[in-house]
């Protein structure tokens, strides 16, 4: 996809998305952007020669000729996001509108050295992509009323695309033998050439042929992983647990090793930022509790990281003094005390931990929502939704701050990932935007 040349476009671009299926005017982009009629014109023919926006069909005018509505191509391109856990790597591929595509999960050690970590990860982006480009050619087969198999759709290769159009991305060292992945493919298409179903019929093949390219055409990394670390320059810190991770430029050597941009923040910072697009509000903590403890902020509308990327280390307040050793090195740790409680199963403890750091929270910064994600909460969503509700509402002095678990799917990480590489796009580009 051809770099966006200007604000404008992005800012265009953000109300095609938003319009969804139903579109929206020319008129309307030139009232809601503030832009000249003219203006709005050359933007979308741009766009539309892009492949990024199309006709969706004509709207009833209150006088005039009926005004044509336009409508984002998801398909256009996509975006990867990495979610590197301490003992797993989930790896997701999404369109323009945020739509999983695909997504893979397999097994990761995040201490078995830098090397063997890049490398997995260069290997399920590559078969994660692989996958999308499979989904898409099993569309395309459906439109052109073909059987699976009939026929390859012939793709021309398009400046910026880093994989051969027309080619299946081979899979990477150790990609068809890892039984372990948990592979799936978010698309019906599979069924629908099952049913022998046509999705759309009399399709035309050039657009049947867009669609496979945008598969293709990922726009960058995004990579989530535990804290510490530096967003700006892509390094991690001393990651608790890992100090070994300290000072090494991954983002810089991931990019080398996929040849395609990439992104480094803070695991729940990715999922806060994909929560705050999502609708969450401009104001909530989001707390991920799986193999470590940690929070994203939204504050004010915006992603709050700090002046250092430092913003969010929520498992490392003391909560009780000389307290059992954290991992971090300090004792009494809330990420100490609450991962105890739940490796003894007692999850009511582990709730009431939980609950008196959210309710820190919502005393010192003064949020209106608490939204709880991670393996560990969706494994007992009821019983840290109450036990951590109970907490904050017996502290929260008379206010009510809802407490509910994330909504938006089983991996809010790695598809926040992806919306670090997505959110420029679409205009998003300061703090204050939530890029």
């Amino acid at each position: 996809m051809p770099v966006l040349r200007s604000h404008n476009a992005a800012l265009v671009l953000d109300l095609l998305r938003a319009a969804g299926d139903a579109g929206i005017s020319r008129l309307e982009l030139a009232e809601r952007t503030g832009l000249t009629p003219q203006a709005v014109s050359k933007i979308t023919a741009r766009l539309r020669t892009e492949g990024m926006a199309t006709e969706a069909g004509r709207r009833a005018s209150t006088g005039g000729k009926p005004r044509t509505v336009l409508r984002l191509v998801p398909s256009a391109a996509s975006a990867v996001g990495l979610h590197l856990d301490r003992d797993e790597l989930t790896a997701v591929l999404v369109d323009l509108s945020g739509a999983l595509v695909a997504v893979r999960t397999v097994p990761l050690d995040l201490g078995a050295g830098a090397d063997q970590v890049i490398e997995t990860a260069a290997v399920q982006v590559d078969a994660v992509r692989a996958e999308a480009l499979r989904a898409a050619r099993v569309r395309a087969g459906a439109r052109l009323d073909m059987p699976v198999g009939a026929g390859r759709v012939g793709v021309a290769p398009t400046a910026g695309t880093s994989v051969r159009a027309g080619a299946p991305v081979p899979p990477g060292p150790g990609t068809s033998a890892a039984p372990a992945a948990r592979t799936s493919v978010a698309s019906g298409a599979e069924a629908s050439v099952r049913a022998g179903t046509s999705l759309r019929a009399g399709m035309r093949p050039d657009l049947v042929a867009g669609e496979c390219d945008g598969a293709q055409d990922v726009l960058g990394v995004g990579v989530a992983m535990p804290g510490p670390l530096d967003h700006r320059a892509g390094v991690p810190g001393r990651v608790t647990g890992f100090p070994e991770w300290e000072g090494f430029p991954l983002r810089e050597a991931l990019a080398a090793r996929l040849q395609l941009p990439v992104v480094l923040d803070k695991d729940t910072n990715a999922a806060a930022l994909g929560l705050a697009l999502r609708g969450a509000g401009d104001s909530f903590a989001y707390l991920h509790l799986g193999t470590g403890l940690g929070a994203g902020l939204v504050l004010g509308g915006g992603l709050h990281r700090g002046a250092r990327t430092g913003a969010g280390e929520f498992g490392h307040q003391v909560i009780q003094l000389d307290g059992p050793r954290c991992d971090c090195g300090n004792r009494g740790c809330i990420e100490a005390l609450c991962l105890a409680a739940v490796a003894r199963g007692d999850l009511p403890e582990a709730a009431r931990v939980l609950g008196a750091g959210a309710a820190n929270l919502v005393g010192l910064l003064d949020i209106d929502r608490v939204l709880l994600g991670g393996r560990t909460i969706a494994a007992h969503e009821a019983c840290f939704v109450r036990g951590v509700g109970a907490v904050v509402a017996e502290r929260a002095r008379g206010a009510v701050i809802p407490v509910t678990a994330a909504e938006g799917g089983p991996h809010p990480v790695a598809e926040g990932a992806a919306q670090l590489v997505l959110a420029p796009v679409f205009g998003h580009r300061r703090e204050s935007e939530l890029g």
